[in-house]
C-alpha cells in the first residue's frame, strides 16, 4: 500500500539516522521509497528541506504529493527550500494534492514543533513492524497515512449551482433593460471564468497525478535495473 510517512525527531543527527534506515529497509526488500526528504521546523515555524538526493523522478515527486505535504507543514506559506535542493515549491495551497486528510496534516504538526526534525516519505510497504521498529529505535515518532485516491473531478454539484446561477443570469440578461444589462453581463463574465478556472484546476490535478504515476514507474525500473545489475555482479 502507498503511504505517506512522517517521522519526527528531537535531533538532526537522529533525522538523518532515520532517513539511512529507511533507506537499508528499501535495501532489504521490506518497503519501497518512492521519495523523501529530511525537513526541519524553525523557531518561527517555517519548514526547511535539508537535503535531498536525487536531481530525477525525486525532485518531481517532492513538487507534487511530499512539497504540498511540507509546505503545509510549514503553515503555509511558510516553506524555506535549501539552496542546494534545486526544488521549487510553487502553489501548495491545495490540500488534495497531499492526498493525506488535514487531521494527519494537524497530529504531524502538534508533533513537529520548533527546531523538531523530520523524515518525510512516500512509500509502499505491505506491514507496518519493519519501519516502526527501527524508527522508534532511534526516537522516532511516527506518522503513516495511506494515500487517498487523487481526484480527477471538481464538485459536480459545486458546478452545477455555478451553472444555475449563470443560466439565470443570462436570462434576465435577455429581458434585462439596457442599464442592467451591464451589471448582468459583468456577473455573467465572472461566473464563467469561475467556472472555467474551476475546471482548469481539475485538469491541473489530473495532469500532476499522471506525472507522479509516470515518475513512480521510471524509478521502480530503474531500481529494478539496479538490483538487476547489482545481482549479475555477484554472480561473476
Amino acid at each position: 500500500m502507498d503511504r505517506m510517512l512522517v517521522v519526527v525527531f528531537d535531533k538532526e543527527a537522529k533525522a538523518f539516522e532515520g532517513k539511512k534506515a529507511l533507506l537499508q529497509l528499501e535495501y532489504e526488500g521490506s518497503i519501497v521509497v518512492y521519495a523523501h526528504a529530511v525537513v526541519a521546523k524553525n523557531a518561527d515555524g517555517t519548514v526547511t528541506v535539508r537535503r535531498t538526493d536525487d536531481p530525477g523522478p525525486l525532485g518531481m515527486l517532492l513538487g507534487t504529493s511530499i512539497g504540498t505535504l511540507i509546505g503545509f507543514l510549514g503553515g503555509l506559506p511558510g516553506i524555506a527550500i535549501g539552496a542546494a535542493v534545486g526544488l521549487v515549491a510553487g502553489s501548495v495551497t491545495d490540500l488534495n494534492k497531499a492526498r493525506v486528510g488535514a487531521d494527519f496534516i494537524d497530529d504531524v504538526s502538534k508533533e513537529l514543533r520548533p527546531n523538531r526534525f523530520a523524515v518525510v516519505a512516500e512509500i509502499k510497504e505491505d506491514w507496518t513492524t519493519p519501519v516502526d521498529n527501527r524508527m522508534e529505535a532511534l526516537g522516532g515518532f511516527v506518522f503513516r497515512r495511506a494515500l487517498s485516491e487523487v481526484k480527477h473531478m471538481v464538485n459536480d454539484e459545486d458546478i452545477a449551482a455555478l451553472k444555475a446561477d449563470l443560466a439565470q443570469f443570462k436570462a434576465e440578461h435577455a429581458e434585462a433593460h439596457a442599464d442592467r444589462k451591464a451589471k448582468l453581463y459583468e456577473k455573467i463574465n465572472q461566473l464563467e471564468s469561475k467556472i472555467q478556472a474551476r475546471l482548469e484546476k481539475a485538469k491541473e490535478r489530473r495532469e500532476a497525478a499522471e506525472q507522479e504515476a509516470k515518475a513512480k514507474v521510471e524509478l521502480l525500473k530503474a531500481k529494478a535495473a539496479a538490483l538487476k545489475a547489482k545481482t549479475a555482479e555477484t554472480h561473476h
